[in-house]
């Protein structure tokens, strides 16, 4: 991947039949992580340790922080927040591709000095089986 417009990574969240940007998100990190599951015994080879190939758990974790471009956006996440709700988000990454599944927010929290705007900062948590699409 060459180099990227951080500004072109985009978090947004299904709307009915479509996904809506939901914030002015001024930074932005993706993380796949996998769980190994370690299957060394006795008589591995050289006390070497094995791994099992195919046998950990996947994760997916977003987090950003910036400013809601609007008051809807903002009330939206909220809801999520506070009812603990799954929903469907996708994550679009230049000349890369796009990441979309259910996802939960983990963490909302808000900040702000006497001389300047309202941020907030948002950590997503995968739930499910994410789906990956080629721009």
């Amino acid at each position: 991947m060459v180099a990227q417009k951080g500004r072109d990574l985009l978090l947004k969240i299904e709307n009915g039949a479509t996904f809506s940007t939901v914030a002015g998100l001024r930074s932005k990190r993706l993380s796949f992580n996998a769980q190994i599951v370690d299957a060394t015994d006795a008589e591995s080879a050289g006390r070497w340790r094995e791994l099992l190939e195919g046998a950990g758990v996947q994760r997916a974790s977003v987090s950003g922080g910036g400013i809601f471009k609007d008051q809807a956006s903002d009330a939206l996440v909220r809801s999520l927040f506070f009812a603990g709700t799954i929903a469907r988000w996708q994550i679009v990454v230049p000349d890369f591709g796009t990441i979309a599944g259910p996802f939960q927010i983990a963490a909302l929290d808000y900040s702000g000095a006497h001389d300047g705007e309202v941020l907030f900062e948002i950590a997503l948590e995968s739930a499910g089986a994410l789906t990956f699409g080629a721009l």
